[in-house]
């Protein structure tokens, strides 16, 4: 009889509910199938392992040394909950042969995760996470799943535990220019969520001299009930916050702090898109980087504004940070983002920082003297037009995601009474209307949603083509 494959990466990583798909026999299942991966690649490889702040973190990253030294691999272990850009930060520094790290992200707190990232920094590209994959179907059919779950550490004996943040916040300070932010009378408020970015994004501005205040640096495995997403709703009390405190902004980051989220000084959530577009200006205008930026197929097309802007060209990505991140290790692009929150600069990680995000963007708020309400409007002026994304996730039933699949591949001239210009299927269908409008269908990576992403000028434009386009896919 053949089983089925428990373990599947998404876009980012493996990620299942924890005692269900999450459990120690399907953590032991992979991590053997990386340190297979990572032997074949290397002779005397080294792997770093790292965790958030979830339920049983701790535990499933001494399970993964025992594993990986079970494979005589030399394994160094994160002395602490350690954010995902400072795990990549150090594969750089020490040029590591890659790092496991435990984490579910932004997901809701009944989840965890493991990322999986390769020498380069990055996160794996589908033909690492393909062989990793094969090499667990495997490990089934040979032995079914393996149940011993591991008693403390074996193999190599007592794991190389090691400290991340000093090196990593040192790097920070030759990417941000703290001086700007020291020159004026700026205030923030930074979030992390109960995440990894306590003790990083908060340090990072209070030992350069700003005025910050902290909140939720506590360890939480419920997260508030809520989890560790950016978004609007679960920023609310950092909303509060700012609002109370006349803060210029509210800073935060997710639950490995590779997303970011940003409160305006009014207490107005302002979405990722948004915040790409300004900091690729700011950074053309600042560092001098005439350069092109990347950003996935579902981000916001006013990056390609700002690049006609500064006559520079955009890349456009299939969804997953591990196609950006490609493009910054080859030094081709000043910024990649996508709109999930997720961005990294020249000469930094090829993978998402959302510390570095929030710092970038208190150093622009700082040096543009004005709030990032009015810094929007004024890069829409200079453009020449408004840029209005919004982002859907449908619940849909495994038939109806089918039957709108199967919508999306027909060719068609005309959709929703609006001309199509043109269909992208770099990841899922892209059509792009006349009117420079567009919407995107694909089916996510990391959760069990088909999501919709369109554009217009306006809110109520954008808003009447989600209108117009759940009800062409809830037709069947």
């Amino acid at each position: 009889m053949e089983r089925s494959n428990p373990i599947k990466f998404g876009t980012s990583g493996w990620r299942g509910l924890i005692a269900n798909d999450f459990t120690f026999a399907n953590v032991r299942l992979a991590v053997t199938a990386i340190a297979e991966h990572v032997k074949s690649k290397a002779k005397k490889p080294t792997i770093l392992v790292g965790y958030d702040t979830r339920f049983y973190s701790e535990e499933f990253s001494r399970l993964a040394v025992d594993v990986l030294q079970e494979h005589k691999i030399r394994t160094l272990l994160c002395d602490t909950f350690t954010p995902t850009p400072a795990v990549a930060y150090e594969i750089m520094r020490r040029k590591l042969d890659g790092a496991v790290n435990f984490t579910a992200s932004h997901n809701p707190a009944q989840y965890h995760g493991l990322k999986f990232s390769s020498a380069d920094a990055g996160p794996a590209l589908p033909e690492a996470t393909r062989d990793i994959e094969a090499r667990v179907a495997k490990l089934i059919a040979k032995n079914g799943n393996p149940r011993k779950a591991g008693k403390g550490l074996g193999g190599g004996g007592q794991a190389e535990t090691i400290q991340l943040r000093e090196v990593y916040l040192k790097r920070l300070e030759e990417l941000v220019r703290f001086e700007t932010l020291q020159k004026t009378k700026v205030k923030f408020v930074a979030d992390v969520l109960h995440g990894c970015g306590a003790g990083y994004l908060d340090r990072a501005l209070a030992e350069h001299g700003v005025d910050v205040q902290a909140m939720r640096t506590e360890r939480d495995c419920l997260f508030d009930g809520t989890g560790p997403d950016v978004s609007e709703e679960n920023l609310a009390p950092l909303r509060k916050a700012v609002t109370e405190s006349k803060a210029t902004a509210g800073l935060a980051t997710d639950g490995d702090a590779d997303r970011f989220g940003i409160i305006d000084r009014d207490g107005t959530w302002i979405q990722p898109n948004h915040i790409l577009a300004l900091v690729y200006d700011y950074l053309i205008e600042t560092r001098g980087w005439k350069m092109p930026a990347a950003r996935s197929v579902a981000t916001t097309e006013m990056i390609d504004a700002v690049g006609r802007l500064h006559g520079q060209k955009i890349f456009q990505t299939p969804v997953g940070f591990k196609y950006i991140g490609q493009l910054i290790r080859e030094d081709k692009i000043a910024l990649g983002g996508e709109e999930s929150a997720g961005l990294t600069i020249r000469g930094h990680v090829p993978e998402k920082d959302g510390i570095l995000a929030c710092l970038l963007l208190a150093e622009m708020i700082a040096a543009r003297g004005a709030s990032l309400g009015e810094q929007i409007r004024q890069l829409f002026k200079k453009i020449g037009r408004e840029f209005w994304p919004v982002r859907e996730n449908l619940h849909l039933s495994d038939e109806q995601k089918s039957a709108a699949l199967k919508k999306t591949a027909a060719e068609s001239s005309t959709l929703l009474g609006r001309k199509v210009a043109s269909v992208d299927r770099t990841d899922g269908a892209k059509f792009v209307f006349e009117d420079g409008s567009w919407m995107l269908l694909r089916l996510s990576g990391t959760e069990p949603l088909l999501r919709l992403y369109v554009e217009a000028e306006s809110a109520a434009a954008s808003a009447g083509l989600v209108r117009d386009a759940t009800q062409w896919i809830l037709k069947g």
